[in-house]
Protein backbone atom coordinates (compact mmCIF):
# COMPACT_ATOMS: atom_id res chain seq x y z
CA UNK A 1 0.00 0.00 0.00
CA UNK A 2 1.36 3.42 -1.05
CA UNK A 3 4.46 1.59 -2.25
CA UNK A 4 5.29 4.30 -4.79
CA UNK A 5 5.35 6.97 -2.07
CA UNK A 6 7.56 4.84 0.16
CA UNK A 7 9.98 4.09 -2.66
CA UNK A 8 10.14 7.74 -3.72
CA UNK A 9 10.92 8.71 -0.13
CA UNK A 10 13.78 6.21 -0.03
CA UNK A 11 15.61 8.23 -2.68
CA UNK A 12 16.23 10.75 0.12
CA UNK A 13 18.06 8.26 2.35
CA UNK A 14 21.10 9.91 3.96
CA UNK A 15 23.08 6.68 3.63
CA UNK A 16 22.81 3.78 1.18
CA UNK A 17 24.57 1.55 3.73
CA UNK A 18 22.33 2.46 6.62
CA UNK A 19 19.74 0.77 8.79
CA UNK A 20 16.04 0.57 7.94
CA UNK A 21 13.74 0.09 10.92
CA UNK A 22 10.37 -1.24 9.80
CA UNK A 23 8.46 -0.71 13.03
CA UNK A 24 5.35 -2.51 11.76
CA UNK A 25 6.86 -5.25 9.63
CA UNK A 26 3.64 -7.10 8.79
CA UNK A 27 4.17 -9.36 5.80
CA UNK A 28 7.33 -7.47 4.83
CA UNK A 29 6.00 -5.99 1.60
CA UNK A 30 7.46 -2.49 1.96
CA UNK A 31 10.74 -3.83 3.34
CA UNK A 32 11.16 -6.26 0.47
CA UNK A 33 10.83 -3.45 -2.05
CA UNK A 34 13.29 -1.25 -0.17
CA UNK A 35 15.88 -3.99 0.25
CA UNK A 36 15.66 -4.81 -3.45
CA UNK A 37 16.03 -1.16 -4.47
CA UNK A 38 18.89 -0.48 -2.03
CA UNK A 39 21.24 -3.50 -1.98
CA UNK A 40 23.36 -2.23 0.93
CA UNK A 41 20.46 -1.34 3.21
CA UNK A 42 20.01 -3.46 6.35
CA UNK A 43 16.63 -4.18 7.93
CA UNK A 44 15.49 -4.45 11.52
CA UNK A 45 11.81 -5.43 11.46
CA UNK A 46 9.49 -5.30 14.46
CA UNK A 47 6.11 -6.96 14.85
CA UNK A 48 4.16 -8.31 17.80
CA UNK A 49 2.07 -10.64 15.63
CA UNK A 50 3.69 -14.09 15.30
CA UNK A 51 1.81 -14.87 12.08
CA UNK A 52 3.06 -11.64 10.50
CA UNK A 53 6.64 -12.37 11.53
CA UNK A 54 6.49 -15.83 9.97
CA UNK A 55 5.08 -14.42 6.73
CA UNK A 56 7.75 -11.72 6.63
CA UNK A 57 10.54 -14.21 7.23
CA UNK A 58 9.39 -16.21 4.21
CA UNK A 59 9.00 -13.15 2.02
CA UNK A 60 12.40 -11.73 2.98
CA UNK A 61 14.34 -15.00 2.79
CA UNK A 62 16.37 -13.75 -0.18
CA UNK A 63 17.74 -10.98 2.01
CA UNK A 64 18.42 -13.15 5.06
CA UNK A 65 21.99 -11.87 5.47
CA UNK A 66 20.69 -8.30 5.80
CA UNK A 67 17.68 -8.67 8.08
CA UNK A 68 16.74 -9.12 11.71
CA UNK A 69 13.16 -9.71 12.85
CA UNK A 70 12.15 -9.10 16.46
CA UNK A 71 8.98 -10.00 18.33
CA UNK A 72 7.89 -6.75 19.92
CA UNK A 73 5.63 -3.72 19.75
CA UNK A 74 7.40 -0.61 18.49
CA UNK A 75 6.38 1.20 21.67
CA UNK A 76 8.80 -1.01 23.63
CA UNK A 77 11.76 -0.62 21.26
CA UNK A 78 15.13 1.08 21.68
CA UNK A 79 17.59 0.70 18.77
CA UNK A 80 21.27 -0.13 19.21
CA UNK A 81 22.29 2.20 16.37
CA UNK A 82 20.74 5.17 14.56
CA UNK A 83 18.66 4.46 11.49
CA UNK A 84 18.65 5.97 8.02
CA UNK A 85 14.89 5.42 7.82
CA UNK A 86 12.06 4.44 10.15
CA UNK A 87 8.94 3.17 8.41
CA UNK A 88 5.59 2.78 10.19
CA UNK A 89 2.37 1.37 8.68
CA UNK A 90 -0.40 1.76 11.25
CA UNK A 91 -3.02 -0.26 9.40
CA UNK A 92 -4.38 -3.70 10.14
CA UNK A 93 -2.95 -6.00 7.47
CA UNK A 94 -5.09 -7.86 4.97
CA UNK A 95 -4.06 -11.27 6.38
CA UNK A 96 -5.21 -10.17 9.83
CA UNK A 97 -8.55 -8.98 8.47
CA UNK A 98 -8.99 -12.11 6.37
CA UNK A 99 -8.45 -14.56 9.25
CA UNK A 100 -11.79 -15.02 10.96
CA UNK A 101 -10.19 -16.40 14.10
CA UNK A 102 -8.42 -13.09 14.76
CA UNK A 103 -11.75 -11.33 15.26
CA UNK A 104 -10.84 -8.10 13.46
CA UNK A 105 -13.49 -8.30 10.75
CA UNK A 106 -17.27 -8.28 10.93
CA UNK A 107 -17.42 -9.74 7.41
CA UNK A 108 -16.01 -13.07 8.61
CA UNK A 109 -17.53 -14.54 11.74
CA UNK A 110 -14.95 -15.22 14.43
CA UNK A 111 -14.35 -14.79 18.15
CA UNK A 112 -14.43 -11.28 19.61
CA UNK A 113 -10.67 -11.11 20.04
CA UNK A 114 -9.01 -8.28 18.04
CA UNK A 115 -5.62 -8.60 19.77
CA UNK A 116 -2.56 -7.99 17.58
CA UNK A 117 -0.63 -10.34 19.85
CA UNK A 118 -3.02 -13.14 20.86
CA UNK A 119 -0.39 -14.70 23.12
CA UNK A 120 0.25 -11.48 25.03
CA UNK A 121 -2.46 -12.02 27.62
CA UNK A 122 -4.20 -8.70 26.98
CA UNK A 123 -7.95 -8.22 27.26
CA UNK A 124 -10.02 -9.29 24.26
CA UNK A 125 -12.75 -7.18 22.67
CA UNK A 126 -15.36 -9.50 24.16
CA UNK A 127 -13.90 -9.06 27.63
CA UNK A 128 -13.69 -5.30 27.15
CA UNK A 129 -17.37 -4.81 26.30
CA UNK A 130 -18.31 -7.08 29.20
CA UNK A 131 -16.20 -5.12 31.70
CA UNK A 132 -17.12 -1.55 30.78
CA UNK A 133 -20.23 0.18 32.06
CA UNK A 134 -22.61 1.45 29.39
CA UNK A 135 -21.55 5.09 29.66
CA UNK A 136 -17.84 4.23 29.54
CA UNK A 137 -18.38 1.98 26.52
CA UNK A 138 -20.29 4.73 24.72
CA UNK A 139 -17.53 7.23 25.48
CA UNK A 140 -14.88 4.83 24.19
CA UNK A 141 -16.74 4.14 20.95
CA UNK A 142 -17.23 7.85 20.30
CA UNK A 143 -13.69 8.88 21.26
CA UNK A 144 -12.03 6.29 19.02
CA UNK A 145 -14.34 6.46 16.01
CA UNK A 146 -16.58 9.57 16.08
CA UNK A 147 -19.52 7.17 15.91
CA UNK A 148 -22.57 9.45 16.29
CA UNK A 149 -24.77 6.60 17.53
CA UNK A 150 -22.28 5.51 20.20
CA UNK A 151 -24.75 5.77 23.09
CA UNK A 152 -27.43 3.82 21.27
CA UNK A 153 -24.90 1.16 20.31
CA UNK A 154 -23.50 0.87 23.83
CA UNK A 155 -27.03 0.58 25.23
CA UNK A 156 -27.82 -2.23 22.77
CA UNK A 157 -24.59 -4.09 23.53
CA UNK A 158 -25.02 -3.96 27.30
CA UNK A 159 -28.69 -4.92 26.99
CA UNK A 160 -27.80 -7.94 24.85
CA UNK A 161 -25.07 -9.03 27.26
CA UNK A 162 -27.45 -8.77 30.21
CA UNK A 163 -30.27 -10.68 28.54
CA UNK A 164 -28.46 -13.19 26.33
CA UNK A 165 -24.90 -13.46 27.62
CA UNK A 166 -21.76 -13.06 25.54
CA UNK A 167 -22.03 -12.59 21.78
CA UNK A 168 -21.28 -15.74 19.80
CA UNK A 169 -18.79 -13.87 17.62
CA UNK A 170 -18.07 -10.87 15.44
CA UNK A 171 -21.08 -11.44 13.16
CA UNK A 172 -23.51 -11.32 16.09
CA UNK A 173 -22.00 -8.08 17.39
CA UNK A 174 -22.04 -6.53 13.91
CA UNK A 175 -25.70 -7.51 13.52
CA UNK A 176 -26.57 -5.85 16.83
CA UNK A 177 -24.73 -2.65 15.86
CA UNK A 178 -26.41 -2.53 12.44
CA UNK A 179 -29.76 -2.78 14.20
CA UNK A 180 -29.06 0.56 15.86
CA UNK A 181 -29.10 2.27 12.46
CA UNK A 182 -32.19 3.24 10.46
CA UNK A 183 -32.89 0.72 7.65
CA UNK A 184 -31.80 3.11 4.90
CA UNK A 185 -28.44 3.79 6.58
CA UNK A 186 -27.67 0.07 6.76
CA UNK A 187 -27.39 -0.08 2.97
CA UNK A 188 -24.58 2.45 2.60
CA UNK A 189 -21.07 1.78 1.25
CA UNK A 190 -19.65 1.71 4.79
CA UNK A 191 -20.97 -1.06 7.02
CA UNK A 192 -22.66 0.30 10.17
CA UNK A 193 -20.29 -1.71 12.39
CA UNK A 194 -17.11 -0.28 10.85
CA UNK A 195 -16.59 2.57 13.32
CA UNK A 196 -17.42 0.55 16.42
CA UNK A 197 -15.09 -2.28 15.40
CA UNK A 198 -12.36 0.29 14.79
CA UNK A 199 -12.89 1.76 18.26
CA UNK A 200 -12.77 -1.62 19.97
CA UNK A 201 -9.61 -2.64 18.10
CA UNK A 202 -7.87 0.62 19.01
CA UNK A 203 -8.80 0.18 22.66
CA UNK A 204 -7.85 -3.50 22.89
CA UNK A 205 -4.39 -2.84 21.42
CA UNK A 206 -3.86 0.58 23.00
CA UNK A 207 -2.96 1.81 19.54
CA UNK A 208 -3.08 5.55 20.18
CA UNK A 209 -0.97 5.25 23.32
CA UNK A 210 1.60 3.25 21.36
CA UNK A 211 1.55 5.85 18.57
CA UNK A 212 2.11 8.69 21.05
CA UNK A 213 5.17 6.87 22.44
CA UNK A 214 6.45 6.24 18.93
CA UNK A 215 6.16 9.91 17.98
CA UNK A 216 8.09 10.86 21.09
CA UNK A 217 10.84 8.28 20.60
CA UNK A 218 11.29 7.70 16.86
CA UNK A 219 13.08 11.00 16.05
CA UNK A 220 15.84 9.91 18.42
CA UNK A 221 16.20 6.63 16.51
CA UNK A 222 17.33 8.52 13.40
CA UNK A 223 20.76 9.54 12.20
CA UNK A 224 21.16 13.13 10.90
CA UNK A 225 18.81 13.63 7.93
CA UNK A 226 17.26 10.22 8.64
CA UNK A 227 13.69 9.72 7.42
CA UNK A 228 10.53 9.00 9.40
CA UNK A 229 7.63 7.87 7.20
CA UNK A 230 4.21 6.97 8.60
CA UNK A 231 1.12 5.55 6.92
CA UNK A 232 -2.06 6.25 8.90
CA UNK A 233 -5.62 5.15 8.27
CA UNK A 234 -7.96 7.35 10.27
CA UNK A 235 -8.13 10.92 11.52
CA UNK A 236 -7.15 10.05 15.10
CA UNK A 237 -3.80 8.75 13.87
CA UNK A 238 -3.20 11.29 11.10
CA UNK A 239 -3.94 14.23 13.41
CA UNK A 240 -1.29 13.06 15.85
CA UNK A 241 1.28 12.43 13.13
CA UNK A 242 0.61 15.81 11.52
CA UNK A 243 1.01 17.70 14.79
CA UNK A 244 4.17 15.81 15.74
CA UNK A 245 5.80 16.49 12.38
CA UNK A 246 4.81 20.15 12.60
CA UNK A 247 5.75 20.84 16.22
CA UNK A 248 8.68 18.54 17.02
CA UNK A 249 11.87 20.65 16.84
CA UNK A 250 13.87 17.51 15.96
CA UNK A 251 11.94 17.03 12.71
CA UNK A 252 11.61 18.84 9.39
CA UNK A 253 8.45 18.11 7.43
CA UNK A 254 8.93 16.91 3.87
CA UNK A 255 5.27 16.29 2.96
CA UNK A 256 3.23 19.35 3.90
CA UNK A 257 0.05 17.56 2.89
CA UNK A 258 -0.40 13.80 3.15
CA UNK A 259 -0.05 11.67 0.05
CA UNK A 260 -2.91 9.31 -0.73
CA UNK A 261 -3.23 6.24 -2.92
CA UNK A 262 -3.70 6.70 -6.64
CA UNK A 263 -7.09 6.10 -8.22
CA UNK A 264 -5.78 2.85 -9.70
CA UNK A 265 -4.56 1.60 -6.32
CA UNK A 266 -7.80 2.56 -4.63
CA UNK A 267 -9.74 0.64 -7.26
CA UNK A 268 -7.57 -2.47 -7.02
CA UNK A 269 -7.23 -2.29 -3.22
CA UNK A 270 -10.23 -0.58 -1.59
CA UNK A 271 -8.53 -0.67 1.82
CA UNK A 272 -6.02 1.90 0.52
CA UNK A 273 -8.72 4.58 0.21
CA UNK A 274 -8.18 5.82 3.75
CA UNK A 275 -4.36 5.53 3.77
CA UNK A 276 -2.28 8.70 4.22
CA UNK A 277 1.50 8.99 3.99
CA UNK A 278 3.50 11.64 5.80
CA UNK A 279 7.28 12.01 5.72
CA UNK A 280 9.71 13.97 7.89
CA UNK A 281 13.48 14.20 8.25
CA UNK A 282 15.69 14.46 11.35
CA UNK A 283 17.29 17.87 11.52
CA UNK A 284 21.06 17.63 11.34
CA UNK A 285 21.58 20.43 13.87
CA UNK A 286 19.48 18.58 16.47
CA UNK A 287 20.85 15.07 15.98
Amino acid sequence: MLADAVMQASELLPSQHGLLIDATLGGGGHSALLLERHPHLRLLGLDQDPAARAAAADRLALFSDRIQIRAMNFADFTPEEPAAMVLVDLGVSSPQLDQAERGFSFRLDGPLDMRMNPAGGAETAGELIERLEESALADLIYAYSDERLSRRIARRIKSDLASQGAYSGTAALAYAIAGCYPPKARRGRIHPATRTFQALRIAVNQELEALERLLQQAPDWLEPHGLLGIISFHSLEDRRVKQAFLQDPRLQRITRKPLIASADEQQSNPRSRSAKWRLARRRADDA
